[in-house]
C-alpha cells in the first residue's frame, strides 16, 4: 500500500494523511519536494491558510503574478519593483481560511519588505494609508475572483482598512466564495463604515447558509439598527447553526433581536459561549434548545437557567448555587466536563452533594475556591472516571493543625481514581504537602502542575514518584523563576519540566 500511495494510485487516502499536517508548514513544504505527485497534492493544502504562517510574507508576490503588465505597473508607483515570476499553480484558488486582520498585517509586511527605502518610510505616514488599502483591496479582490471557496472567515473591521465598494460587487458576482463557509467570526470597531459593514453582512446572509459556528465580538451600542438587522438575517438564514458565541462588554438593547433570532436554531444549536451578557431573554432561549450540550458563561448575571448538558463552564458569574445545582441534577450522568471558577458560592455543601449524587461520569473537573474538606474528598472519590483535575485556590480552616492537613492529603492521594492522568494544583493549600501526596498517590499521572519545589523533600518525592509510576511525562512548576539550577537538572533526569502554558489543559 505504501508504494501505491507514493506512486499516486491512492490520491484520496494520501490527501487525508497530508490534511493532518495542515498547520505544519515545514512538513508540508518538504512533501512538495518529494515528487511531482506529492507536490500536486501538498500545494493545495499548504496554501489553504497561508496568512497564518509565521514566516516573512514574501509568498504574497505569487498572488499578483497573474496580473497583466498594466495592472502590475501600479506597484512601481508605490516603490515596489518586485519581479513577479510566473507560477505553476493558481495559488489563490486553494484558499480555505481567511482572517482579514492577518491579511492586512501580512500585506503591510510585504510592502515593507518589497518597497524601496524612500517609499518604505513613507508608508508609515497617514497620507500613504490609501496606497496600502489599494494593495490590500487588490489582493482581496484577486482571492474572491480566483474561484476559491472559504471554509473559515474572520472579519475584523479595522479602522485602518477600508473595504472598497467594488469588493462588495465582486462578492455578489462570485457567490461561490462564501457558499461553503462553515466558521464565521465578526468583530467591528466603532469608526468603520456601517454602510459597508451592513452590505457585507447581507451578502453573507444570502450566500453563506451553511455556517455551523458563528462568533460575534465587540458590537457597540452606537451602531445603526440596520447592522443588527443584518446580523439577525445571518442567524436566521443558516440551515444548521451548531455553535454560537457572544462576546463583549457593551450590549445594546438591539441584542434582544439577535438573541430572539436564535429561536430559529433551537433544534441545531449544540454549543453556546456567552461573555458579559445578563439579559434573561438569552437564557430563556437556551432552555428551549433541544440539543444544547455545551454551555460556557463568563462574567454573566444569571437569574435562572435549566439545561441538560455534557459540558458546563461558569466563570466569574453572579449565579445562585441552587441554580447550578438544578443544572447539575438535570444533566446527571450525561455531564462529563465541569468548570466552576470564582462563582461566589455560598452553599458549597449543596453543590458538592449534587455532584456526588447525580454526576458520577465527570471526566474533566476544574473548580476553584472550594474548601479542602472531608465532603470534598468524598466527591473526588466518587468520580471513578475522572481524567483531568484542576484545583485552584483550594483552602482550609486556619484552626486546622498541620497534622490534620497531612492526614487529609494522604486520604486525598489514596482516593484519586486510577483513570486520572492530569493534576493541576495551582495555588492550592495542597502544595506545601506535595511530598505527602506523591508518596501516597497511585494514579498514573502523565502531567502534573505544582506551585513550587522549594524543599528537598518535595524534589525527592517527585523523583521517587517518577521512578515508581513511570507514567509522568511533564511537570510544570508555577514559581520556576527561582528554581535552583542543580534541582532542575536533577529533576529533568526523570521528567521533562515545561512552562505552564504548554501543559495546561483547558475545557
Amino acid at each position: 500500500m505504501t508504494s501505491k500511495i507514493f506512486m499516486g494510485d491512492m490520491t484520496e487516502l494520501m490527501e487525508n494523511i497530508l490534511n493532518n499536517l495542515n498547520n505544519d508548514y515545514n512538513s508540508l513544504y518538504s512533501c512538495t519536494l518529494v515528487c511531482r505527485h506529492w507536490c500536486k497534492v501538498s500545494i493545495p493544502i499548504l496554501w489553504q491558510n497561508p496568512f497564518s504562517f509565521e514566516k516573512r510574507p514574501l509568498f504574497i508576490s505569487n498572488y499578483f503574478s497573474p496580473l497583466s503588465e498594466d495592472e502590475k505597473f501600479v506597484f512601481k508607483e508605490f516603490g515596489i519593483n518586485t519581479e513577479f515570476l510566473k507560477t505553476l499553480f493558481n495559488y489563490a484558488r486553494f484558499l480555505k481560511v481567511l482572517d482579514l486582520l492577518e491579511l492586512e498585517v501580512k500585506v503591510k509586511g510585504w510592502v515593507d519588505l518589497e518597497a524601496d527605502e524612500t517609499h518604505r518610510r513613507s508608508y508609515y505616514k497617514p497620507n500613504y494609508i490609501p496606497n496600502t488599502n489599494y494593495i490590500i483591496n487588490l489582493l482581496f479582490n484577486l482571492l474572491i475572483e480566483s474561484g476559491a471557496t472559504l471554509h473559515k472567515l474572520d472579519i475584523y473591521f479595522s479602522e485602518f482598512f477600508e473595504i472598497w465598494p467594488e469588493i462588495l460587487c465582486s462578492l455578489e458576482r462570485n457567490e461561490q466564495f462564501f457558499s461553503r463557509l462553515q466558521h464565521l467570526s465578526l468583530s467591528l470597531v466603532p469608526d468603520f463604515s456601517i454602510e459597508i459593514a451592513t452590505k457585507l453582512l447581507r451578502i453573507l446572509a444570502k450566500n453563506a447558509t451553511k455556517i455551523i459556528s458563528l462568533k460575534l465580538d465587540k458590537f457597540y451600542s452606537n451602531y445603526e439598527s440596520q447592522l443588527f438587522n443584518a446580523l439577525i438575517c445571518i442567524i436566521e438564514s443558516q440551515m444548521q447553526l451548531k455553535q454560537f458565541s457572544l462576546l463583549g462588554e457593551d450590549f445594546p438593547k438591539e441584542y434582544y433581536g439577535i438573541v430572539s433570532s436564535l429561536e430559529s436554531q433551537k433544534k441545531s444549536l449544540q454549543k453556546v459561549i456567552i461573555e458579559y451578557f445578563s439579559y434573561s431573554t438569552l437564557f430563556n432561549v437556551l432552555m428551549n434548545c433541544e440539543n444544547l450540550g455545551i454551555l460556557r458563561i463568563i462574567y454573566c448575571d444569571v437569574k435562572t437557567l435549566e439545561a441538560r448538558l455534557h459540558t458546563l463552564e461558569i466563570t466569574s458569574c453572579s449565579i445562585d448555587t441552587s441554580t447550578i445545582a438544578q443544572i447539575l441534577q438535570k444533566s446527571g450522568t450525561l455531564l462529563q466536563r465541569l468548570k466552576l471558577e470564582s462563582v461566589g458560592l455560598w452553599i458549597e455543601s449543596l453543590l458538592l452533594e449534587t455532584i456526588k449524587s447525580f454526576c458520577p461520569n465527570i471526566k474533566y473537573l476544574n473548580i476553584s475556591f472550594f474548601k479542602f474538606s472531608t465532603q470534598f474528598l468524598e466527591v473526588i472519590g466518587n468520580l471513578q472516571k475522572l481524567q483531568f483535575l484542576t484545583l485552584l485556590s483550594l483552602w482550609y480552616n486556619v484552626d486546622e493543625s498541620k497534622e490534620e492537613l497531612k492526614i487529609r492529603t494522604m486520604q486525598f492521594a489514596e482516593i484519586l481514581p486510577l483513570t486520572l492522568q492530569y493534576l493541576d494544583l495551582g495555588y492550592s493549600c495542597l502544595n506545601p504537602y506535595i511530598d505527602v501526596l506523591l508518596n501516597q498517590c497511585n494514579a498514573p499521572l502523565r502531567k502534573l502542575i505544582i506551585e513550587s519545589l522549594y524543599y528537598e523533600k518535595h524534589t525527592k518525592a517527585l523523583i521517587e514518584f517518577c521512578i515508581q509510576n513511570r507514567t509522568l511525562n511533564y511537570v510544570s512548576v508555577r514559581k520556576n523563576f527561582n528554581l535552583d539550577y542543580d534541582i532542575r537538572n536533577e529533576v529533568e533526569t526523570y521528567v521533562k519540566l515545561v512552562p505552564y502554558e504548554q501543559i495546561i489543559v483547558n475545557l
